[in-house]
């Protein structure tokens, strides 16, 4: 299925569309400045507009510590909750409603590869939002035992 991604992360902005695929646009609030780590510019919600089909969206992206689990992506379409989860130093999990639907990989390029999982009755809103999660935020982190000894190393002489 042909993806159509637009991210323009120094104005804040990304619109994934495709053909047969609901238009997902995320913006950051206009006058913000973006940070250099995200590639949407920034990880605060309340800074953050989320649309699906032309409809508002919910999206809480976690604040991006020293877990995995902190570099978590929440959205919520039409009642249904969306989660982008690292889950290697590359790949992030992308489920609906806790069910797995596969992993995706961006670097933060506007580029994004997914490998759906077999069975997963993806739907086209579920191609969209993950590409467009992975596409604003990048995709995979470090485990916390591996930052740490990253920190640890750069305070030793």
């Amino acid at each position: 299925m042909y993806t159509q991604i637009d991210l323009d992360g120094p104005a804040g902005t990304l619109r994934v569309s495709g053909h047969g695929l609901p238009t997902v646009e995320l913006v950051r609030a206009p006058g913000t400045a973006p940070d250099a780590h995200t590639p949407i510019g920034t990880r605060k919600a309340a800074l953050l507009a989320l649309s699906a089909d032309g409809e508002p969206a919910t999206i809480r992206p976690a604040r991006g510590r020293l877990l995995r689990s902190s570099y978590r992506v929440d959205a919520r379409v039409a009642g249904v909750r969306y989660r982008l989860m690292p889950c290697s130093h590359v790949d992030s999990r992308l489920s609906r409603d806790g069910r797995v639907l596969g992993t995706l990989e961006s670097a933060g390029d506007g580029r994004v590869d997914a490998d759906w999982a077999p069975g997963a009755d993806l739907t086209p809103l579920d191609h969209a939002l993950g590409t467009a999660l992975a596409a604003a935020f990048g995709t995979g982190a470090s485990p916390w035992w591996e930052t740490v000894g990253d920190i640890v190393g750069e305070l030793i002489p």
